[in-house]
């Protein structure tokens, strides 16, 4: 008779446990916020984001220039808009401006 309730009680425990790792795991997958890129410098746009994130980095203040060195620029626009759900592999687009210039209105 204990053997089979210490059977039982091995067998919830697996279950709980098996619930619990996959609540776990559900919790790993979840999204996280986007952070907010917009007045931050480009080079702060990657030390927020994962290494792994696509970046897509345009010239926004008419001039189409190519952006060589990120401590010279400002983000003026992102999207994802800050604090949506982002995904793991999520790709971010940002506008940005030499850093002394002004964003361009909307």
């Amino acid at each position: 008779m204990w053997a089979r309730a210490a059977t039982v009680t091995a067998a919830l425990l697996l279950v709980t446990s098996g619930t619990t790792a996959t609540a776990l795991a559900e919790g790993a997958a979840a999204p996280r916020p986007m952070p907010a890129l917009v007045g931050k410098g480009l080079v702060q746009v990657f030390s927020k984001l994962d290494a792994r994130t696509k970046l897509d980095v345009r010239d926004i203040g008419g001039g189409h220039r190519t952006v060589l060195w990120p401590f010279n620029w400002k983000v003026c626009t992102q999207t994802p808009a800050a604090g949506a759900a982002r995904a793991e592999h999520t790709r971010v687009g940002v506008g940005v401006v030499k850093k002394g210039e002004r964003c361009p209105e909307r």
